[in-house]
């Protein structure tokens, strides 16, 4: 087995990929990897495993920690291990290596990032780094691929070698301060011998970009500037590929297979209503997504690989520390707009446990891509033309329930919290490379696919049985879906929604289902009103806005998307929760998302409607 490790942000997924053809994700910012990832290097058919990133082998969070297992245990301790060390910052990447020298295992140094040494015209010497080191050196550029063949081929070479005699022994000992020392004074030694600093520039791009993009002031401006041009190009380039995909499904499709059924005699019944209301009214309206997601992840992975994300972190560090948390904080939330369940595993790399359950707690309150799809239809429906600043508007609600609910709890249960400075490494920004864009957004879409299409068919498939049974006098499948049992049972509930302006059971029964996933709102209204054969999704939503408000329709849509941000994440979120930081701060966590939830979208409608 050969592990790759490295500091936080030096490329090691990159390279992961590149080795082994596996799709995980990357960026250009520190955090990338928060799980396990496993592989098979091709070229050598050796096993390979992407370690979370560390600084040193001395853990201060639960990655840091499962790293040094890995690599000190003797009995996980892999044949071989890669080091990634960024040369534009070799210093401060050179330890970890030099305590890795320490054990009794091979190991190589894989220098990144060189390219970017280049401009600050700053040259670094393998030959004369792996001298000082006593370790081979290869440098490699995994974005572009270049210099693999190389590192092959030094993996070849150094697992024929026998397994290095130790040079210390790494543990609590009272020299360690001492060891410390020497290790500092061989890293110094190395970039003595290995760089040549002559030349540096003071200051570079990224420099002067960073006093705007980090600015107290022009930071936060620019930040919400970005993420509204992401939204208002999402919706504005998704909307006609939508339309097209949306014709087909309700067209051409659900036509030929109403016709493929009545030609071998099921047209009429159980069958079809199965077929096309239930799973293809559902699983097609979810597929119309599509476009609208490639396009989104593709653009979050512009702003991740160039350099951008982790100086949002640095922006947001004011805000974060003001909950009683850290601004490295930000990241686990940042993935959490794309999905709430890595979002809450990548709270690991906090070392306070009373940080990572309040980061957790705050994970569901962002706005995940299974909401995105929903804001989207929601606000196209009824907004037009201004939909991507109705979608900018819903992520910007997101931060403030973060924030809000963040003071509740570190007012009330964590007092005596502490905040942590920021420490972040920022990387210099970088033009992005195409193939890492799309294999970034191909990771996510997916992943996305995988994770809801499997939980949106059985839910389709559910909802259509509920749709079809009968609440009293009728036979199945033969039924208006008001007087099913899916319809009955919403009307159970829907009057605590009229306070909210959203009471009507069509939408209530979507929100209960979407509580297995958040896509699923968008396919039981498709669902509902294919079933009830009233024709267009839109107009049919808009009639039901409009009576469940009392004509006050733009106050209560604005209500149910308030409503979406905030209220109980989806069961694989919470089976996350309960993973990381148990039970209990679980169920509290699902309770406090439907206060908040409810009392935020009743108050929104209830000064809307005045207003409106």
């Amino acid at each position: 087995m050969v592990a790759v490790t490295g500091s936080p942000n030096s490329g090691k997924s990159t390279l992961f990929n590149a080795l082994t053809g596996e799709a995980s994700a990357t960026g250009n910012w520190p955090g990338t990897s928060v799980d396990l990832a496993h592989g098979v290097w091709r070229e050598l058919d050796v096993d390979l495993v992407d370690l979370p990133g560390a600084y040193s082998l001395d853990p201060m969070t639960p990655d840091e920690r499962f790293s040094r297992e890995v690599l000190v245990e003797a009995e996980r301790r892999p044949d071989l291990v890669l080091v990634l060390a960024d040369a534009a910052q070799l210093t401060r990447s050179l330890y970890l290596p030099v305590q890795i020298r320490e054990l009794p295992v091979r190991c190589i140094l894989v220098l990144t990032k060189r390219d970017v040494a280049a401009s600050r015209n700053v040259t670094v010497d393998p030959d004369a780094l792996g001298a000082a080191l006593g370790c081979p050196v290869v440098v490699v550029d995994p974005r572009r691929r270049t210099g693999l063949q190389g590192l092959a081929d030094a993996v070849r070479a150094a697992l024929a070698a026998g397994v290095p005699v130790p040079r210390a022994h790494l543990g609590p000992d009272a020299d360690e301060l001492d060891r410390e020392d020497e290790r500092f004074a061989v890293v110094d030694a190395a970039v003595r011998a290995g760089m040549d600093l002559s030349h540096e520039h003071a200051a570079d791009l990224s420099d002067r970009i960073d006093r705007v993009a980090t600015h107290p002031v022009g930071g936060p401006l620019v930040f919400l500037a970005v993420m509204w041009l992401v939204f208002q190009a999402t919706t504005t380039i998704a909307a006609p590929l939508q339309e097209a995909l949306d014709g087909l499904v309700s067209g051409p499709v659900t036509d030929g297979v109403r016709g493929a059924l009545a030609s071998v005699g099921w047209g009429g019944g159980w069958v079809e209503g199965l077929l096309v209301d239930g799973i293809i009214a559902g699983v097609g309206m979810l597929l119309t997504f599509v476009p609208l997601m490639a396009i989104m992840f593709t653009l979050l992975a512009l702003l991740e690989d160039s350099g951008y994300m982790a100086r949002a972190a640095i922006v947001t560090d004011r805000l974060m520390r003001t909950i009683g948390l850290p601004g490295k904080a930000f990241l686990p939330l940042v993935v959490g707009f794309g999905c709430n369940v890595p979002a809450i595993s990548a709270t690991r790399m906090l070392t306070d446990f009373r940080q990572r359950v309040l980061t957790a707690l705050l994970v569901p309150f962002t706005s995940c891509s299974g909401r995105l799809t929903v804001y989207v239809m929601v606000a196209t429906t009824f907004f037009g033309s201004r939909a991507g600043t109705v979608v900018f508007a819903m992520y910007v609600v997101s931060i403030v329930f973060v924030v809000v609910v963040g003071l509740l709890l570190r007012n009330t249960l964590w007092r005596s919290m502490g905040n942590e400075p920021m420490v972040l490494d920022l990387p210099s920004y970088q033009r992005p490379t195409l193939r890492l864009l799309l294999g970034s957004m191909w990771v996510r879409l997916s992943d996305f696919l995988k994770t809801v299409g499997g939980i949106i068919v059985v839910a389709v498939s559910v909802v259509w049985v509920l749709q079809s049974i009968p609440a009293g006098p009728g036979a199945f499948a033969a039924i208006d879906v008001a007087d099913s049992v899916y319809g009955a049972a919403a009307r159970v509930v829907a009057p605590l929604f009229v306070p909210a302006g959203f009471g009507a059971w069509q939408v209530v029964a979507a929100l209960a289902v979407g509580f297995v996933a958040k896509e699923t709102v968008i396919t039981s209204w498709a669902q509902t009103y294919a079933g009830s054969g009233e024709g267009d999704l839109a107009r049919n939503l808009t009639e039901t806005f409009a009576q469940a408000s009392g004509g006050h329709t733009l106050p209560a849509v604005l209500a149910f998307l308030v409503f979406l941000v905030a209220y109980t994440p989806c069961v694989a979120t919470i089976a996350a929760q309960r993973r990381e930081i148990g039970l209990r701060w679980t169920v509290l966590g699902m309770l406090l998302n439907l206060t908040v939830a409810w009392l935020a979208a009743v108050a929104f409608f209830q000064v809307g409607r005045l207003l409106w």
